[in-house]
């Protein structure tokens, strides 16, 4: 069986190129980063004393959910709903891929601000 590869958009391209330059920005600032990943029930105490990770991954999820139905979706809570899924992993390879779609989710969103700015001519 052999399958195609989805077609980035050139607007995709742009935006991922520029996600680079801010990475590589980020290494010449900080340097290379190992940090714990802090999720899941690793969360520290002081951030779980503002959210639970779980919970706040099912009010987001069930708040996109509702809006969806309701046909109100914004991107903060589609982002929201990726991110809080993120922080309730503690599955490395769970992590990694809601980290995934945190950062295509975030990616697509610049995209639909590019295309506003266009459509007002704000671009």
């Amino acid at each position: 069986m052999t399958t195609t590869a989805h077609p980035v958009a050139s607007q995709t391209f742009t935006v991922l190129a520029e996600v680079s330059a801010e990475r590589a920005h980020q290494d010449a600032k900080w340097g290379q980063q190992n940090h714990p990943d802090g999720t899941g029930p690793d969360v520290p105490l002081s951030i779980r004393r503002m959210l639970d990770a779980a919970d706040a991954a099912f009010d987001a999820r069930h708040q996109v959910e509702s809006s969806a139905k309701a046909g109100t979706l914004t991107w903060l809570e589609i982002l929201s709903e990726e991110f809080f899924g993120a922080l309730a992993e503690d599955d490395p390879a769970a992590l990694r891929a809601e980290l995934v779609q945190v950062a295509a989710t975030a990616v697509c969103w610049i995209e639909a601000i590019d295309r506003r700015a266009r459509q007002t001519g704000r671009a």
